[in-house]
């Protein structure tokens, strides 16, 4: 005996997206982006800082060597300079080395601020930023001897 088996085809689905669906994904991807883009804002503001941070250990550093051939740090007219170029003022280093050549500067483009003796610690130097206003004296600033 034959058993006849019919298959019955499936009336044929459209596959993809419409139009509307498109519109939303990208929509989605759209709002996606934009709060990513300005949330990075913040991410560049934190990145310069820890960059000028890392600036402030290199010259903490550099400042530290000084102290070791010369036996002092720079005074606080000859500051940071003394890194640079030897300097001629009293108190003269007895043996000094070239630590930069040039001076860096802070993420924002400033210049880097030098005091001896320090504001928290009187027995080393001080080194600040201008921080992102470029104003001394204000909430933004960096210091050397800020606690980490």
């Amino acid at each position: 005996m034959k058993v006849k088996i019919e298959r019955r085809s499936r009336p044929s689905l459209k596959r993809g997206f419409t139009l509307l669906e498109m519109v939303i994904v990208l929509g989605i991807i759209a709002l996606i982006l934009g709060t990513a883009i300005g949330l990075s804002g913040g991410f560049m503001g934190f990145g310069r800082e820890v960059q000028t941070e890392g600036k402030l250990q290199r010259i903490d550093t550099a400042l530290r060597a000084y102290r070791s051939r010369a036996g002092h740090y720079p005074s606080a007219t000859q500051g940071l300079n003394a890194l640079v170029e030897k300097p001629t003022s009293t108190p003269q280093p007895r043996r000094w080395d070239q630590s930069f050549k040039n001076l860096p500067k802070d993420a924002w483009d400033n210049e880097f601020e030098y005091k001896y003796p320090g504001n928290q610690d009187p027995n080393h130097p001080e080194i600040i930023s201008k921080g992102k206003d470029g104003q001394l004296g204000t909430d933004d600033d960096l210091s050397s001897q800020d606690p980490r």
